[in-house]
Order: structure tokens, then C-alpha cells, then sequence
């Protein structure tokens, strides 16, 4: 039997062309009735999206590259009461093996460019599918600090304000200029400066208070010209005094070598054929708590935690790495619970082992977090979005 084809007219000027997948079959050459058409899927694999390589399908699926794709599918979703999930680059991602019943819509708008330079500063505007890493690599090229501490982070640009992404003493919230984004309750787009998009640690607007409102579509990032490196942390340190054993003033661009380094020394870089690759990179946020606790942390401990500042917010507060409690709570690099595991690099990093289900992976969460929390009394906060549970 031939592969059925539908033509969704959605207004005079697009429509979607939808294509249903089955296994050995060949889909018919759909009519198209204009030059601006989007393809929409159903039951669509998500895994192979996905740096964990884990979830089921989802029951449509589309790839917007304009603003005008992103808002016909959002139109096309709420006009049918169909639930809508964007997806970037699916690195810090858990979806679900029943998959989305719904729209997957993935954000792929291109474009990166410079738009303004002002005495010290030079900004950079990527749309919102850009290679997170590529925008890292332009601004590194101009010789513009404010990001080299976030190489080799993977994912898109669209996905950077709504983690508020950060590593190793920076976080994209500090460069932010300007974020543009289709509010999708007002079905209109907009501009959104640093202090509305209500930034803190790993958090925003986009991912609390107005989660599922607002799809990003591009970001601005104010960078300095020429500026010093940031180097805050020790294994930055190590990594350069390794490569540089001079002394001299390192560039921008051997800081972010020596952060490539360090992560794929914790399995956090994507490698062809790592099979510590296979993750959402940090599975638990790195705690923020008050002193009191962290005396407590101490008193169970035999060791006391290394502790950082919690940034301007929490400034009553210290940071802790997750790693250390997990750590200390008798989970060892390299730990299985079936086909999920911890990295053989970085106890932070769950990985899927090779096979391993959804249902595997939050098992042996639930199984650290438990541990961690009856031995220091400290709860660990999953990083990865959890979608279609």
C-alpha cells in the first residue's frame, strides 16, 4: 500500500506537508503548492536528536528556519489543541520512552554576524540554531572575551538563555545584550533585555516563571575587545601551566583549548565513539545552600567540600559541587545500575550504557539522589529538561 500524503493548508502563502513514517516503505512525492513549505512528520524517532540517545517519538515533528515557520507552527499546534516541545540541540535533554504526544517543533534559524562595535565592546547576534561552540569560536577569532570558559558546550544558541549556561567562572547571562523570542501567549515577537529575562544560576525566566511561553529566536551577545581571559578555576589552571609551563599570559584562545581539554578529560565534550559521550552532560546542578548546611556537610563528613561563591543573588550563600557529594556518597566513577551508569571520567554525568531506557537513567538518579540526601542532608536538583513524562 502506498504511503499516504496530506496537504495542511494553514493561510494562501505556506503550507505543511506532512509525511507518515512506516518501516519499508517509501513516502509518495507530496504536491507542493508553494515554495515556502515545511515538512511535518509524524512519529518521529527523538533519540538520534538527542546526546543521551534516549526518548520514544514524537506524534508530529517540524524544523523551523524562520521566525515565519516558528509562528505558523505554533498557529498550526494551538488551532488543534496539540501540546508543543521546541527542541534545540538536545544535549541537556531526558525525553521520555513514551516520547511527545504532540508537536516537536526544532528551532534550526541560522545566521551569526557582528552588528555593533562600541569602544571596548563588539556585539555578536546568532539566531538561535547556531552551533553554540561556533558562536564560542567566532568571538574567540575577533580576539572578544566574556565566553572562552564555554567552549565545547554543546547545544544551540537558542537553548543558552534559558539554562542561563556557565562553566568555569562564567555564565552567558553576564553577556547577554538582548534576547528575541515569540511570545507565544501574545503570538507576537519580542525583544527581551538581561534584567527581563530575570537571570540566576542555571535559571531564567524561560525556564521557571514563563516556561513554554516565549521560543527564543535569537541572541545578542556584548563581548570585549581584546579582553583578558577569565581563568577561575583550578583545572584551568592545571591544564594551562601543563601547555604553557612559561608562565606567559594566555590567549583567549588557549583558555578555551585548555576548557576543550578539561571537559573531554570529564567526558563532557561530544567525541565520535566516547561512550561517556552518551549524556546530558551535568545530570545534577552543583548545590547552593547557607552555611549552616554546609557545616553539616562537614560534621558528616571527613573531608570538607570545596565551596565557591554563589553569585550577587546568594550572596548569603556558597556553592557546592555536586560531584564531591556523589561522590563521597559511595558513587564511583564508573558505577552501573544496568544499562545506565556514571561516566568512567566525571561522576557528575550519567550516561546511557547502551540501551538504556528513560525509565533506567531516572532510576539510578533517584537512586544518587536518595543516597546523597539521607547521608549529608543536601538534595540534588536534576539539570536535564525532562520532556514527555
Amino acid at each position: 500500500m502506498g504511503l499516504p500524503v496530506f496537504i495542511l493548508s494553514l493561510n494562501a502563502l505556506r503550507c505543511f506537508r506532512l509525511v507518515l513514517q512506516c518501516e519499508g516503505c517509501q513516502p509518495t512525492q507530496p504536491r507542493r503548492d508553494t515554495l515556502d513549505a515545511m515538512l511535518l512528520i509524524e512519529n518521529q524517532p527523538l533519540a538520534p536528536l538527542t546526546t543521551f540517545g534516549i526518548g520514544g517519538l514524537a506524534r508530529w515533528f517540524v524544523e523551523a528556519v524562520s521566525e515565519a515557520e516558528i509562528e505558523e507552527a505554533v498557529g498550526w499546534a494551538a488551532e488543534r489543541g496539540i501540546d508543543l516541545f521546541v527542541l534545540g540541540g538536545g544535549s541537556n535533554l531526558l525525553i521520555s520512552d513514551a516520547g511527545f504526544n504532540g508537536l516537536v517543533l526544532k528551532i534550526a534559524l541560522p545566521g551569526i554576524d557582528w552588528i555593533d562595535s562600541a569602544g571596548q565592546s563588539k556585539t555578536l547576534r546568532a539566531g538561535a540554531g547556531i552551533s553554540w561552540d561556533d558562536c564560542v569560536n567566532r568571538a574567540i577569532a575577533a580576539n572578544c572575551a566574556g565566553v572562552e570558559c564555554l567552549a565545547g558546550i554543546p547545544g544551540t544558541v537558542g537553548g543558552t538563555p534559558v539554562q542561563n549556561v556557565g562553566a568555569y567562572g562564567q555564565e552567558v547571562s553576564t553577556v547577554i545584550e538582548n534576547v528575541r523570542a515569540f511570545d507565544r501567549r501574545e503570538r507576537g515577537f519580542v525583544a527581551l533585555s538581561t534584567a527581563e529575562c530575570k537571570f540566576s544560576y542555571r535559571r531564567s525566566r524561560f525556564n521557571t516563571t514563563d516556561r513554554n511561553r516565549f521560543i527564543v529566536t535569537r541572541v545578542d551577545y556584548r563581548l570585549t575587545r581584546d579582553g583578558a581571559p577569565t581563568i577561575g578555576y583550578a583545572d584551568i589552571e592545571r591544564a594551562l601551566a601543563a601547555a604553557h609551563p612559561s608562565g606567559s599570559e594566555p590567549t583567549l584562545e588557549e583558555v578555551a583549548a585548555a576548557v576543550r581539554c578539561v571537559r573531554q578529560g570529564k567526558g563532557m565534550l561530544l567525541v565520535d565513539g566516547d561512550p561517556d559521550c552518551r549524556s546530558a552532560g551535568s545530570f545534577f546542578k552543583n548545590p547552593v545552600i547557607t552555611e549552616e548546611v554546609l557545616r553539616s556537610v562537614e560534621a558528616r563528613s571527613a573531608a570538607a567540600p570545596p565551596r565557591f561563591t554563589a553569585g550577587a543573588d546568594n550572596a548569603d550563600r556558597v556553592k557546592i559541587p555536586a560531584a564531591w557529594l556523589i561522590e563521597h556518597a559511595g558513587f564511583a566513577k564508573g558505577f552501573a545500575l544496568g544499562a545506565a551508569g556514571i561516566s568512567s571520567k566525571h561522576t557528575l554525568a550519567l550516561i546511557n550504557r547502551g540501551g538504556a531506557t528513560a525509565s533506567d537513567i531516572l532510576a539510578l538518579a533517584e537512586r544518587i539522589s536518595d543516597t546523597v540526601a539521607e547521608k549529608f542532608g543536601v538534595g540534588l536538583e536534576m539539570e536535564p529538561e525532562r520532556v514527555g513524562f
